[in-house]
């Protein structure tokens, strides 16, 4: 790494490009970022009740969130003490944990209960081969996980951001899990978060989402905290709603879209009550699953509930063109690097910082 990158960030150059599709640049950030970091897990509602659970990723590493017969919420790396299967599957409720491969068992706090022919090995003790612990926090309907154990709490990196979502009336216990979106994008991580962190491409890119947000970069508001970012703009003035591709009147007035380092990301259309966690995992240097989990207030009606599902999934199939266009010409080796348009794009340039912070 260049020893003058940080002053060249400040700059407004770019990160270089080969570090979106660098396998030893992606190796490293498993390690500085993915194993140190709040990770989104899922919707709370999954692990609500006694052996309920529900399995994610930490970057690379399976998780799995369970709740146990105290109601406390645990979490483990998902991967068996004795030979690396990965223990549960998707999600459900039962009271134990057991392995598809050789049926090792666990109770819900992690601990090993059974191993079929343990008592036939000397000194084998269940008490050395319980799940890995992970940390897990909830913050309203949502779950995180952290690997690492040591790690400041969750709220210490949320800082006023749910202060922010309250101002503007979105209230988590108004709205119900509705479901979930996933899908693969052919893009480094960092470009599908730098591509949500700035909307200097929405008037080419997006026309209809520039039909109903005003995107005017005097309108459009960017502000940055430590470790989180926010975007937030009005519904553009004097549009037609017959023309629009969905009706943006309602209790929300504003359209919010709220980034948490790394990969968590908070988005609140104009109009009923809804709000949608997008959420990116690493998949490869080259690859990111995308997962989307849907919220809605509960008198919101299905055919407004459906159109505005489909305007979000126009707006993701759009950046996804832009995102995999961009991870092409960084394979290519091209160009070694650009230059940020900072006015638009300075919640980039945070960051990007953060990237370079981590793995200097």
């Amino acid at each position: 790494m260049a020893t003058d990158l940080g002053s060249r960030l400040d700059q407004g150059i770019t990160l270089p490009f080969d570090w979106f599709s660098d396998p030893a640049i992606y190796k490293l950030e498993q390690r500085r970022i993915f194993a140190d970091s709040w990770l989104y897990a899922g919707v709370a509602d999954r692990v609500a009740e006694p052996g309920q659970y529900m399995t994610c990723h930490a970057g690379l590493v399976p998780v799995v969130v369970v709740r146990d017969e105290d109601m406390n919420l645990n979490a483990f790396v998902n991967i068996c003490r004795h030979r690396a299967t990965e223990v549960a599957r998707g999600h459900g409720q039962r009271m134990t944990l057991q392995c598809p491969y050789h049926a090792w068992t666990y109770g819900l706090n992690g601990c090993l209960r059974h191993a079929p022919r343990s008592e036939r090995e000397p000194g084998f003790n269940m008490d050395d081969y319980g799940l890995l612990p992970v940390g897990v926090a909830e913050w309203g309907p949502f779950v995180f996980v952290n690997r690492n154990l040591d790690a400041p709490p969750l709220e210490a990196y949320l800082g006023r951001l749910p202060e922010i979502l309250a101002d503007a009336g979105i209230d988590f216990d108004r709205l119900r899990y509705h479901d979930r979106s996933e899908w693969e994008v052919a893009a480094n991580w960092k470009a599908v978060v730098e591509n949500y962190l700035e909307c200097y491409h929405c008037p080419t890119a997006h026309p209809d989402f520039s039909k109903v947000i005003d995107v005017d970069p005097d309108a459009y508001r960017l502000t940055s905290d430590e470790w989180f970012s926010s975007q937030i703009s009005q519904t553009r003035a004097g549009a037609e709603r017959r023309e629009l591709p969905y009706n943006p009147d309602g209790e929300i007035a504003e359209a919010h879209f709220h980034w948490l380092w790394p990969t968590f990301t908070i988005n609140v259309f104009p109009g009923r009550p809804n709000l949608g966690v997008l959420a990116f995992v690493p998949a490869g240097p080259g690859k990111t699953a995308s997962v989307i989990d849907h919220f809605y207030g509960e008198d919101v009606t299905d055919d407004e509930i459906a159109s505005i599902q489909e305007f979000g999934s126009q707006v993701g199939l759009e950046d996804q063109e832009l995102v995999e266009s961009i991870q092409r010409a960084a394979d290519s080796g091209g160009l070694p690097e650009g230059r940020l348009m900072l006015s638009s794009e300075h919640l980039i340039q945070h960051f990007q910082r953060l990237v370079e912070r981590a793995l200097a």
